[in-house]
């Protein structure tokens, strides 16, 4: 596996290797498990290269986020990524990446930033949006792939190529699970033995929402938010919110086939995401 820690020595590489290549691209900040190489192994599958990155990207968190915690293990990041005989790991130190204070940036609009996540992470769309696009025109994929657990952030990536013509083509792949149904996140090693025992019925509180919604159950917001909190009380969760949209996170009338509910918890300290695609 090749390892670049410079944007210039990975681009040497790209121009004597890899220009007329398929290239796969998996962009990640690290901390790596199942889900992330569920996206390599799909990379593998289906390119002549695969590159992923690991970046912790300090746009994308606020002053009172856990940045300077972020779990790293490079050294096991490493391993697990030569196993999977990934080509090319790009590995870039912040000051490499933003040598200068930015002048220009992505705008992600007011009314993406309203929904799900964005009102709770005022600037973190516009980090995600921003890191990406430099990392799209450094690696010069041909294909990215991100999970659909962070199911904003894969809608944003999906608009941005999309808005700016940008000739990659993003793919997202189903959330991965542990067995218990917790999705699986590098923030799931901050719970306590107690919390993780818990932490899966954010996923079934979720899945009771959906048949709810399928059964009629429920039909208005406000019931579905009532019935969620109820679901999830008794175990200590604090919601921040549950919504609902049509998949590319529009206002709409609910469709059973055509919907993802998302939510945000907190368990103490710790902030759970999970979204049901339907």
């Amino acid at each position: 596996m090749n390892i670049f820690t410079s944007i210039s020595s990975y681009q040497d590489w790209f121009k004597e290797k890899a220009a007329q290549k398929r290239i796969g691209f998996v962009p990640t900040m690290g901390c790596l498990h199942e889900g992330h190489l569920s996206l390599i192994r799909e990379s593998q599958a289906n390119n002549d290269l695969t590159v992923a990155s690991i970046f912790v990207n300090p746009l994308q968190f606020g002053p009172k986020e856990d940045l300077a915690t972020y779990p790293r293990d490079f050294q096991r990041d490493k391993r697990l990524l030569e196993q999977e005989s990934v080509d090319v790991l790009f590995y870039p130190e912040v000051v490499e990446m933003y040598p200068q204070p930015l002048l220009t940036h992505i705008a992600v609009s007011s009314d993406f930033e309203s929904r799900l996540c964005g009102p709770f992470r005022p600037g973190h769309f516009e980090g995600v949006a921003t890191v990406v696009l430099k990392l799209f025109n450094i690696i010069s994929p041909t294909v990215a792939y991100f999970g659909l657990k962070d199911y904003q952030q894969f809608v944003l990536i999906r608009q941005m190529v999309s808005d700016l013509n940008i000739p990659i083509k993003v793919v997202g792949l189903p959330t991965v699970r542990e067995s218990d149904g917790l999705a699986m996140s590098s923030r799931n090693r901050y719970l306590s033995s107690d919390d993780r025992k818990l932490a899966p019925l954010l996923h079934k509180a979720l899945l009771a929402i959906h048949q709810a919604w399928l059964s009629r159950e429920i039909n208005r917001d406000e019931q579905m938010r009532t019935l969620f909190s109820t679901l999830l009380q008794d175990a200590g969760f604090v919601v921040q919110y549950i919504e609902k949209y049509d998949h590319n996170l529009l206002p709409s009338s609910f469709r059973p086939d055509h919907t993802v509910i998302a939510a945000a918890v907190f368990m103490g300290n710790i902030r759970l995401i999970d979204a049901v695609l339907c």
